[in-house]
């Protein structure tokens, strides 16, 4: 096998290297040879005099060759870098399908029921309009300043470019504009200019010249303008005609005055220099070189023209961020979801939607009106509550000695998680947060300039009470106002979704479950303190102590007591309950213990809503709706929502009618009765208030005929609470901003029907099952033996029931065990 292989390396070697060895050393051999006669100074000074004699023979010839060589070289490399750029390979030249779709980036915009905008998301601050929309005097400023002989080109315009020459570049005239046309600046702001190895100014001209005149040929001069006019940056991220008309002048492009126009068209020679709000003078002086071209080009009389001039400059500046606008937390919760669902929903050319550049249209269930009424009552609500709490806590913290509350507050600021982020130690961070410096504080009255630690900003932020208001058409589930919290600059935390105790507003859920097993709304139940040992002796109390008397659904509902609806939840079953909360509307998982009935559970302001919404909706169930549809740039539907798809039937009518009865009692006889006396509502109106443990949370959930709203008061930490009930009970903290909401829209002429709207009349039947006392001091005597039996048997029916679900969870574990054992052998 060696020999074999020595064999074949040496033919290789001998039979095919070599020869082409000897052939490639005698070539190089040859061409050396030939060149080094050309290295020495005899062959140089031989050239020398055959150039000189020749050139005295025929000089002029000579050159003209030479001349016409380089020319034919010069043409040539223009043609081929000409080529080059058509064609794409220098400079990424567009195709013409695209130029025919063109789509700049385009904000997508929210709209209310009516139509009204209620805000944006964008990369870019942009919203395009049609020519149609536009001033004719933008228009006309334009074309005087930019490019007056915008409709005698095709895209590129030679004179224009000798005229920059000579008046810009030389005589330094202002007014003469630039060189470049109108279509070519399109096709600069379309195909943004890149950088090359080389020559970056020539391809970038050459590649706008091109795009310019394919533009021309694609479209319509008004078309052009359009596109001009949509993407023409305007400074910082601003875009278009259309914002920065809304921006600086607090007015769409078409109601435009020609003063005003000119103002927007001057700033386009430098955004920053001539803003007219950063630099008034010049850019009045900018506007008024605008009219002098208007009056040159005979777009305005000279009369007209000076008469602007003298006029000063007024703006009506109105800047909007993501914080600003009606309901800004509920835009920022549909950003969310709708930046996830974009990027799953494919555009016809395979690629998915973009929330921030594709020009969508949101149109909202947010009545603009409501959510007005919403926003101004939590303003005013929420003021006096604070006024009353930092006079409550005066001189002391809320948390005390307590200092893990700032702690995790600061852990949470995105102070903390930047510096944690770029590797600074825990000593570092601390340390930062020590150091007094000068920032703007927020208060109710306005904010102000203080110097204090980010570490005292924080724990100042915190003894501040937030809130949550939700409000929803029951019939429909259409929300109609979305307040997450005071104010979305500072406190980012939507309370709409968070998730707190919800205290006694839990009770009509188990009040609905105890109807649906059967019992009746007239049963009466001892206000007396039990404990039951079979759940680990425990003992429920009343928040008021008091105890005595019995009490029907209505009175102990009215009055919150305790007592009673821990004996409800008894009887019914904390499963029956836990299912019928899961039935109405609530997603998260429940606690399956007795005191879920006094409402330990952790549940956010909107399953509680949907959950009294189906009270509301005669026991029909409907999912919470925001969006109505959304449409892409083109107004095509690309999302709907269709009614009545997602309605369920849950509980009974007749259920949904008792608890809606009984419901009304905490307003008429209980706990919401100041809805009546101080609010003047006239309206029917259902609901329940809810306290939790230590007055950590305050609740009010109320139903009107038309809506059901919810309200929620707290403490970003549950340690900022008012340490008396009086103070700090759901009917002092949230039932007053709710109280102050349905006031507004009931005298709003705009809803007319609500302050005296009603609920549906109850069946006889049903009317006559619930005649009856809400409370009663004792038990008449005549019925004594009667209500021993009953007592005894209910706890008879009790002890069983008890007794059974003990046997069938000793029975589940036999079988697991029995299961486990056949799995070993």
């Amino acid at each position: 096998m060696k020999r074999t292989l020595k064999k074949i390396i040496k033919f290789i070697v001998t039979k095919i290297m070599a020869p082409f060895v000897r052939l490639v050393h005698g070539e190089l051999s040859a061409f050396f040879s030939s060149l080094k006669p050309k290295f020495t100074s005899t062959y140089w000074k031989q050239k020398w005099a055959e150039w000189q004699e020749s050139r005295s023979q025929s000089n002029y010839k000579f050159l003209f060759r030479i001349f016409y060589k380089l020319a034919l070289v010069g043409v040539l490399v223009l043609v081929l870098f000409y080529f080059a750029i058509y064609t794409g390979l220098l400079g990424g030249m567009p195709s013409t399908k695209e130029m025919q779709s063109v789509h700049n980036n385009t904000a997508s915009e929210v709209y209310a029921k009516g139509g009204e905008l209620l805000g944006r998301y964008y990369i870019q601050d942009r919203t395009n309009v049609k020519y149609a929309d536009i001033s004719p005097a933008a228009v006309d400023a334009l074309i005087a300043t930019e490019d007056v002989r915008f409709y005698e080109h095709s895209g590129v315009d030679p004179r224009s470019l000798g005229r920059v020459v000579v008046k810009s570049l030389l005589m330094q005239n202002e007014s003469s504009g630039g060189g470049s046309t109108l279509s070519q600046q399109l096709a600069k702001n379309l195909y943004p200019r890149k950088n090359y190895w080389f020559g970056d100014m020539a391809v970038n001209k050459l590649r706008e010249m091109i795009i310019a005149r394919k533009l021309e040929s694609l479209y319509t001069k008004e078309q052009i303008l359009e596109l001009y006019l949509n993407t023409v940056p305007m400074g910082g991220n601003l875009y278009g005609i259309e914002r920065s008309a809304q921006r600086f002048f607090n007015k769409s492009a078409n109601e435009l005055k020609t003063e005003e126009a000119a103002v927007l068209i001057g700033m386009l020679k430098a955004t920053t220099t001539y803003n007219p709000r950063l630099s008034p003078e010049r850019s009045k002086t900018r506007r008024n070189v605008v009219l002098g071209q208007m009056a040159k080009y005979n777009y305005l009389t000279p009369a007209q023209a000076d008469s602007l001039k003298q006029l000063p400059l007024k703006l009506d500046y109105k800047v909007t961020n993501h914080n600003d606008g009606l309901a800004p937390y509920f835009r920022e919760q549909l950003r969310q979801e709708l930046a996830e669902w974009a990027a799953s929903k494919k555009k016809k050319n395979g690629q998915p939607y973009n929330l921030y550049t594709d020009g969508l249209k949101i149109y909202t269930t947010i009545d603009a009106g409501m959510q007005r009424h919403a926003e101004a009552a939590v303003r005013k609500q929420m003021a006096q509550l604070q006024k009353s709490f930092d006079a409550h806590w005066r001189g002391r913290s809320p948390w005390g000695a307590n200092s893990d509350v700032i702690q995790v507050a600061m852990q949470r600021s995105d102070r903390y998680k930047k510096m944690q982020a770029a590797g600074a130690s825990e000593a570092e961070i601390a340390k930062a947060f020590r150091e007094p410096r000068k920032m703007q504080v927020y208060g109710w009255n306005g904010s102000n300039q203080r110097t204090m630690s980010p570490l005292d900003s924080i724990a100042y932020y915190q003894r501040f009470l937030n809130t949550g208001l939700l409000s929803v058409e029951p019939h429909t589930g259409y929300v109609r106002a979305w307040v997450g919290g005071i104010n979305h600059n500072i406190f980012k935390y939507d309370h709409v979704r968070s998730k707190r105790q919800v205290g006694s507003t839990f009770k009509p859920i188990v009040y609905a479950a105890a109807l649906e097993r059967g019992m009746k709304p007239c049963d009466y139940f001892p206000n007396e303190r039990m404990t039951f040992p079979t759940n680990d002796n425990w003992s429920p109390r009343n928040a008021n102590e008091q105890y005595g008397g019995e009490y029907t659904m209505r009175g102990a509902l009215a009055h919150s007591v305790n007592t009673v609806s821990a004996q409800i939840i008894m009887k019914t079953g904390v499963d029956r309950t836990v299912n019928m909360a899961h039935r109405l509307g609530v997603k998260s998982d429940l606690p399956e213990v007795p005191s879920l009935a006094l409402g330990t559970a952790d549940l956010s302001l909107q399953e509680m809503v949907t959950a009294y919404a189906t009270f509301a909706n005669r026991g029909l169930r409907v999912e919470p709706v925001y969006i109505t549809k959304i449409t892409d740039r083109n107004d095509n539907i690309i999302r709907q929502h269709q009614d009545g798809r997602d309605v369920k039937r849950v509980i009974s009518e007749q259920t949904a009618a008792i608890m809606l009865y009984l419901m009304q009692g905490v307003v008429e006889e209980g706990s919401a009765n100041k809805l009546r006396s101080q609010f003047g509502l006239q309206m029917d109106i259902a609901g329940k208030t809810g306290t939790t443990q230590d007055n950590t949370d305050g609740w009010f959930i109320g139903i009107t005929p038309q809506l059901v709203t919810g309200v929620w008061v707290g403490g970003e930490s549950p340690q900022v609470r008012f340490r008396t009930l009086e103070l700090g009970q759901g009917s002092r903290t949230a039932l007053p901003i709710w109280g102050d909401y349905i006031r507004r829209i009931a005298i709003d002429p705009a809803y007319k029907g609500y302050y005296n709207s009603r609920f549906e009349r109850l069946p006889p039947r049903v009317l006559a099952s619930l005649n009856c006392e809400s409370y009663r001091a004792e038990p008449p005597r005549e019925n004594f033996l009667e209500r021993v039996l009953d007592r005894v048997t209910g706890k008879a029916a009790q002890s069983f029931e008890e007794w059974k679900e003990s046997w069938k969870e000793r029975r589940k574990e036999r079988k697991e065990k029995r299961k486990k054992g056949r799995g070993r052998d």
